[in-house]
C-alpha cells in the first residue's frame, strides 16, 4: 500500500490552489528567513503555514474557540508557553478542510 501525500506535499498543494488570490505571497517567494519564511502571507502577513505537524491558520478569537471546541483544532503556542488568541492548528482534516479554513484565514487577514 502506498503512503499518502506527506503534510509538506499537501501545503504545497493548497498554495497552488491559492496562489493567483490578489497579494497572496507564497512561500520563499517573500525572501524571508525564520519564522514565518515557510508561510502563507496576504499583503505581508502571514494567514497560514505549517508548524510542528499541523495546518495553522489565523482566524478570528471566536472562531478559534469554535474550532477547538468541535476538536477540529488545537490552540497554537508559538513556543512561548502561551496559545495565541487568533492561531489555531488544525488537526488532521482532508484537503478540503484545509483549503476552506485556508480561505477564510485570508479572508480574515486581508480585511
Amino acid at each position: 500500500m502506498a503512503a499518502g501525500p506527506t503534510l509538506e506535499e499537501r501545503f504545497d498543494r493548497l498554495a497552488a490552489a491559492l496562489a493567483d488570490r490578489p497579494g497572496v505571497t507564497l512561500p520563499g517567494e517573500a525572501g524571508g528567513r525564520g519564522f514565518g519564511s515557510d508561510a502563507l502571507r496576504v499583503s505581508g502577513s502571514i494567514f497560514a503555514m505549517l508548524s510542528r505537524g499541523h495546518l495553522v491558520v489565523k482566524l478570528p478569537r471566536d472562531r478559534v474557540a469554535e474550532l477547538i471546541g468541535a476538536g477540529a483544532g488545537l490552540p497554537f503556542d508559538a513556543g512561548k508557553g502561551r496559545p495565541l488568541r487568533e492561531w489555531v492548528a488544525v488537526t488532521d482534516a482532508d484537503d478540503e478542510a484545509w483549503l476552506a479554513l485556508a480561505e477564510e484565514a485570508l479572508a480574515f487577514v486581508a480585511r
